[in-house]
């Protein structure tokens, strides 16, 4: 089974990929070409950083976008998008102007905001993944995440988990065989491992 881990300069792709391996990957790929991405058993988005430049670094890769939208859209192969990788999933992004995302789920990614000044922007640390359906990829725990801005799902059957952080956050999205998780596995020790194993045994 080939995982294709698409390399668009993100900072945590050799994380994931290391992640990937310990939770029993046996051919992880690094791909940043539509051929590549077209052959792969399934694919993940990884992301940190600000949603335009990710936008803008993922769209320059020749034919990536068309070819994971074939893949994912038309032959059902299981996705993974990770922090960024995941806001990228929605229709659009609100940091620094409002940039198109690849809209797979719907809904607008916008700046965490909150009245109580004890509650940091950005949103950093070890917090809870609270399911809020049942799907085969998403149990209860914790997390760690870093971000400073959050999915705002369209329709809250898209939303599998949620976290709170000065109010409730949505942790998780999917549809169809798409996931996308705000917090990230590569850096949430056993609880991220076994959500990486989950997803590559997943037969959705």
């Amino acid at each position: 089974m080939t995982i294709a881990l698409i390399d668009y300069g993100a900072g945590n792709l050799h994380s994931v990929y290391n992640a990937l391996m310990k939770a029993g990957a046996g051919d992880v790929v690094l791909a940043a070409d539509g051929d590549t991405v077209r052959c792969a058993d399934r694919i993940v988005l990884p992301g940190v950083g600000a949603f335009r430049a990710c936008r803008d670094g993922l769209y320059a890769l020749p034919g990536v976008v068309e070819a994971m939208t074939e893949a994912v859209q038309t032959r059902g192969v299981p996705f993974l998008g990770i922090c960024v990788g995941m806001e990228l999933l929605a229709d659009s992004g609100e940091e620094f102007g409002s940039h198109d995302g690849l809209g797979w789920v719907p809904g607008i990614v916008r700046l965490l905001e909150s009245a109580d000044p004890a509650i940091k922007v950005p949103h950093m640390g070890w917090n809870d993944v609270a399911p809020t359906t049942l799907h085969p990829l998403i149990v209860p725990g914790e997390a760690y995440y870093l971000h400073s801005y959050h999915f705002a799902a369209s329709d809250p059957a898209h939303v599998l988990a949620t976290t709170e952080h000065g109010g409730q956050l949505v942790s998780a999205v999917g549809r169809d065989t798409i996931v996308g998780v705000q917090f990230h596995p590569e850096k949430s020790q056993s609880y991220g491992l076994s959500f990486l194993s989950r997803f590559l045994e997943w037969r959705p």
